[in-house]
């Protein structure tokens, strides 16, 4: 299988943002077989989608899929690795994959004063230190007058994660409409603010001038378009939702289990229900002290190595 950008014409683009996407398979052995699974050329079947990188993933993946191609398996990361990656993204480093893909950060390539550096090195490493990250650095790669940054005890990702968890505990879809508007809202939703950034950055970095810069922001404008089209199709099923108004079956269900497992019982079945004081006397006369039981004190519990995320 080929993954390429089109060869012919050549065209000038951002690297890594191709106006279009070519995907061909060829097999050589019997049965042999050409087929093309992508083409977002002017002129082909996915003309529309252009350069997005989503659906050319998307559409490679369900041919994959359909020729039983079993999937990659990606190596495992945790949860504190990604909390790492969060806190070096925000502090202004960039993410980069050496030959054989180990991830590391390194600094901007064109910041090259050496007191920048040091500024952004510090703040990772007062942000990392903050998140619980046990993180040791040469003396001189940090800048010791500069005062400790104030850093919310929650991100802005953190507050919208929020979301989720209230939508998974919703039991009514009441409940689950008044998370979802928080993302869908028309002017002031999560999704309308985003698309707002990406158009305000797109003209922002239009103002550098350069060939390169207006096919940046060619590129977020396409991106925001494609987020606002989505934005305006999950109002219209949230409004669905709102409209069927129902108890979810499920989400029910555990509640009332909850509900019953944590309501006191009856007196009468209290006393039903509680051993006779007799037998609970000879139980006592008869058990053996905790200390000739063997019973030990719990040890305190050791602090966690995991970041505090």
């Amino acid at each position: 299988m080929i993954v390429s950008p089109p060869q012919e014409p050549s065209s000038e683009h951002p690297p890594g943002y191709p106006e279009s996407w070519l995907v061909t398979r060829h097999r050589s052995d019997e049965p042999a077989a050409y087929e093309v699974i992508y083409d977002s050329e002017p002129d082909g079947l996915h003309a529309r989608h252009r350069g997005d990188v989503t659906r050319l993933l998307a559409a490679v993946d369900t041919r994959l899929d359909q020729l039983g191609v079993p999937p990659r398996t990606e190596p495992k990361r945790f949860a504190h690795d990604v909390a790492a990656d969060a806190v070096l993204h925000r502090a202004g480093f960039v993410p980069a994959v050496e030959f054989g893909g180990e991830h590391y950060h390194r600094l901007p390539s064109a910041m090259t004063d050496p007191e920048e550096q040091r500024l952004v090195v510090t703040r990772a490493f007062d942000m990392l230190q903050a998140d619980g990250f046990d993180v040791s650095c040469d003396p001189d790669l940090l800048e010791h007058d500069m005062p400790s940054p104030w850093i919310p005890e929650t991100s802005l990702g953190d507050r919208l994660g929020f979301l989720a968890k209230h939508i998974q505990a919703s039991t009514h879809t009441r409940d689950m409409v008044a998370n979802l508007s928080e993302v869908t809202a028309p002017g002031d939703g999560v999704l309308q603010r985003v698309v707002e950034i990406l158009d305000t950055t797109a003209e922002w970095w239009e103002g550098f001038g350069e060939p390169a810069d207006h096919r940046y922001a060619q590129r977020l404008r396409t991106i925001a378009e494609s987020l606002d089209s989505y934005a305006i199709e999950l109002r219209a099923i949230r409004g669905d939702l709102a409209d069927r108004h129902a108890v979810h079956p499920r989400k029910n269900r555990v509640r009332e289990n909850q509900a019953a497992a944590s309501t006191p019982a009856p007196p009468r079945v209290r006393a039903a229900l509680a051993p006779s004081p007799t037998a609970a006397q000879r139980r006592a006369s008869s058990a053996l002290p905790a200390t000739a039981a063997g019973v030990r004190p719990v040890p305190p519990a050791r602090p966690s190595s995991a970041p505090g995320r």
